[in-house]
């Protein structure tokens, strides 16, 4: 399902126009991302939580030359599945 279906599919389920979902999925996205941005945890009960997590800088190897290289720190985004989520997927 990419953004287009996702949209079509809120738009059938709650009667919004296309146009409203597609407002309302944008929002949604940019509060995520912003609240992540400032280094907060998104907790979405029973799907699950959206954190930041800073990795601190380690030695890896490229595969080509197998030349040893720096890998800087950086944060990433992490995604922990509710058991709502993890139920509905499983089939329980």
């Amino acid at each position: 399902m990419n953004k287009k279906d996702l949209i079509a599919n809120i738009s059938k389920s709650t009667d919004l126009s296309k146009v409203v979902s597609e407002k309302f999925l944008v929002k949604f996205m940019e509060t995520v991302s912003k609240t992540l941005a400032v280094g907060d945890e998104v907790i979405l009960p029973g799907f699950g939580a959206f954190a930041v997590v800073q990795y601190s800088e380690r030695e890896g190897v490229n595969p080509q030359t197998q030349e040893k290289i720096k890998i800087p720190a950086q944060k990433k985004v992490k995604f922990r599945v509710g058991k709502i989520l993890r139920d509905t997927v499983s089939g329980l």
